[in-house]
């Protein structure tokens, strides 16, 4: 299994980070991306992964698109010129807790993208409730043959069907999947297929059910997994089959690292 979006960095793993990623290997994940979410998280992510032998990405997630950088694309240099990072984010736009202000998170997004464009970079995107501009914002700069993924995808299917369809992103699909109340999301994952999604944990967070409430790791996946394949009514050996080559594909540096 690939944990395409985690955050094993994350101070919460500081007392037990070599056991969780033992247990993460027991469980079957062979790799991980630990995402950065602005330019000092994005440092700890990449030296964790050089530690542990992971991936990373480094990205400026829009609720701390108020401190961004004036220069993102020369803040990020140094990070592009290490082989461990493997995309760009995670970046978008959340209204629903509007931590930064809306045309600060838009600005970021669209300078993320335009780095990502320029260095042949696949896009982790965060996006809770703005679709509108999201969706505007990536026909302006998200051009043909770029690669992304719309992370802890919670839309609806009209959403998904837009993401796939026009824009040829992934879905990453984590432990909200297991919800009681993720009724929406199951139906617009089973309109697409899971021939356009791919798994993640986004742990620290969103354990899925039966560890909800817990604090979440990457041996949980496998229980998202199952609930993929229940959805779908597929074998879990194909579900993580196809959500593993969707994530090599993505991710094409992907495959010099193991967990």
């Amino acid at each position: 299994m690939i944990d395409t979006h985690a955050h094993v960095h994350d101070t919460s793993f500081d007392d037990d980070r070599d056991p969780m990623l033992l247990r993460a290997k027991d469980a079957g994940i062979e790799r991980l991306i630990t995402v950065g979410c602005d330019l000092s998280d994005s440092k700890r992510a990449l030296e964790c992964a050089h530690r542990y032998g992971l991936s990373a990405s480094v990205g400026i997630h829009p609720h701390e698109a108020k401190d961004a950088p004036t220069d993102i694309e020369a803040a990020f240099a140094p990070f592009l010129a290490d082989p461990r990072i493997v995309a760009i984010g995670e970046t978008g736009l959340d209204y629903y807790y509007g931590h930064s202000p809306r045309e600060t998170q838009m600005d970021c997004m669209r300078a993320q993208i335009r780095i990502a464009r320029a260095h042949h970079y696949p896009v982790i995107f965060h996006h809770r409730d703005a679709f509108d501009d999201f969706h505007r914002i990536l026909k302006d700069e998200f051009v043909s043959g770029m690669r992304g993924v719309v992370h802890c995808f919670t839309g609806n299917t009209e959403q998904a069907r837009t993401y796939v369809d026009e824009f040829g992103l992934k879905l990453g699909i984590g432990g909200v999947i297991t919800f009681k109340s993720a009724q929406v999301i199951r139906d617009a994952v089973l309109a697409v297929g899971v021939e356009h999604c791919i798994l993640e944990t986004d742990c620290p967070y969103l354990a899925p059910v039966p560890h909800r409430g817990k604090r979440n790791e990457p041996a949980f996946m496998r229980d998202t997994a199952q609930a993929l394949a229940t959805l779908c009514g597929r074998s879990l050996e194909d579900v993580l089959a196809a959500t593993d080559s969707n994530a090599r594909t993505l991710f094409t540096l992907l495959t010099e690292h193991t967990a």
